[in-house]
């Protein structure tokens, strides 16, 4: 990728992980990968290090905002929620920084795409609240991938999603109504935030897909992981085509506004 004045600059959101005594704040190769060739933009990765990040400032220095997946799940406490079970995995520390930085990103105008987490982020972040295990509910398949499968079956499409019809999600991906998906979660939307419409729905009532209902930009999160090897599937690009050219009108934006003041 060709380095120009209008490179977007997208921010790519990390998770604070043990190992041994150290913690490692971690973004799996992949999301790094999917906003390089999939959205030609340069990432830039955000630390879980919470209330010692200003989200304003920050965000004001970026083109693009992406909230990534992770096997970690979004604090109960912070959407009214009952506590989790003892095995849940929870990164309070990465809470503490998506939430406010996603709001921060709306209120600026900046793109926004989250994946996954990041689509239960984006839901609890306007104030929705989450299912804590889908496949318990009655009529709901199990959304979650088999950790004993390779990583290529785990990622491989698992069932269609159905869009809405004049959608921005649908607008995307060439007006298509129907299309197929991996699946790899948990969780899911429960009570959708006020903010939010529903962009795509799985066949047994699970929320697939959202935009921001009054968003001054690019701002949608989908259930499913569209950032793996994201060239090899069509809607894929699509998805961080259409990102990537929100967050380079951005700093296209940008560039013209510094170019004005030193004039």
């Amino acid at each position: 990728m060709t380095e120009t004045l209008a490179s977007p600059l997208v921010g790519v959101t990390s998770c604070l992980k043990a190992r041994d005594e150290f913690h490692f704040h971690s973004v799996g190769e992949k999301y790094v990968d999917a906003v390089v060739a999939g959205a030609g933009a340069i990432p830039v990765l955000i630390p879980a290090i919470g209330g010692r990040l200003d989200p304003r400032q920050l965000i004001g220095r970026l083109d693009g905002l992406m909230v990534t997946g992770s096997p970690s799940n979004v604090d109960p406490s912070l959407y009214g929620g009952p506590p989790p079970r003892e095995d849940n995995e929870a990164d309070p520390a990465r809470d503490a920084t998506t939430l406010p930085l996603i709001r921060a990103a709306l209120t600026d105008g900046v793109p926004l795409l989250c994946i996954c987490r990041g689509l239960q982020e984006l839901n609890v972040a306007l104030g929705g609240t989450l299912h804590q295990h889908v496949h318990e509910l009655p009529g709901r398949i199990d959304h979650r991938s088999d950790k004993t499968k390779s990583l290529k079956e785990r990622y491989g499409l698992a069932h269609p999603v159905r869009l809405t019809t004049g959608g921005k999600l649908q607008a995307i991906l060439d007006g298509v109504d129907r299309i197929e998906v991996n699946s790899l979660h948990g969780q899911g939307i429960d009570r959708l935030a006020d903010r939010l419409t529903v962009e795509a729905m799985a066949e047994d009532g699970t929320i697939e897909a959202v935009s921001v209902r009054g968003a001054r930009g690019f701002a949608l999160g989908v259930q499913w992981h569209p950032e793996w090897q994201v060239l090899e599937r069509p809607t894929s690009r699509q998805l961080f085509a259409a990102f990537g050219a929100a967050a380079r009108a951005r700093a296209m934006a940008r560039e013209a506004a510094r170019a004005t003041m030193t004039v």
